[in-house]
């Protein structure tokens, strides 16, 4: 059974005050959630298995650890798109693919419409990224997406969620993990996390 870990420090809470926060610019609102995406790298990456490895210090030779798996990041888009950076900058090695999603605004029901994997996922941690985790379809039909294509170790990674998103994930998906750095009250009757931080892609993009 997939664990759900609410990821808690000092930095991430006073980062997610900037980003909760409506009247800010869509400048800092980006450059705020692409720091909390590297702080939480650290904690959604703890228990990747290492390997030793023989390296020639200046001194003598030693045995090292290194990753034993690649790490390949999948956003859903657009959201997604605004963590990457900061995970990618603490894991520079790391592929990235691409799932495109859009939800009905009547049926709140995720469509496809890009899926670009890279070939190593088969054998790779795969983080898949969306700041919010609001009905959960968006992610359960994007995992369904790598799971068809061999996609095995993978964990959900996001900024906010609901009881109702995590709850449809677990569900859907109880293999996998789930990092959150806060699980807010409940979804509204359009499909919004309460509190929340409104529609991310939007904030990041300034579209709206």
């Amino acid at each position: 059974m997939g664990k759900v870990v609410i990821i808690n420090h000092p930095l991430i809470e006073h980062k997610l005050a900037i980003i909760r926060n409506k009247s800010t610019d869509t400048k800092t609102f980006r450059e705020n959630v692409n720091e909390i995406g590297s702080l939480v790298t650290y904690e959604i990456t703890r228990d990747l298995a290492t390997k030793p490895i023989e390296v020639e210090t200046p001194i003598t030779s030693t045995i090292c650890q290194t990753l034993a798996k690649d790490v390949v990041i999948v956003p859903i888009l657009r959201a997604g798109l605004g963590m990457v950076d900061g995970i990618q900058n603490v894991i520079p090695t790391a592929k990235i693919g691409h799932i495109g999603l859009y939800r009905d605004e009547l049926t709140l029901l995720p469509h496809e419409y890009y899926v670009k994997l890279p070939d190593n996922i088969v054998n790779a941690t795969i983080l898949v990224v969306d700041p919010m985790l609001a009905t959960g379809g968006s992610a359960i039909v994007a995992i369904n997406h790598i799971k068809a294509r061999g996609g095995k170790d993978i964990r959900f990674v996001g900024l906010v969620g609901c009881p109702e998103g995590v709850k449809a994930l677990t569900t859907a998906h109880p293999d996998v993990d789930i990092f959150l750095v806060k699980q807010d009250l409940r979804l509204n009757e359009k499909g919004y996390i309460v509190p929340g931080l409104g529609d991310c892609g939007d904030r990041l993009f300034g579209t709206k």
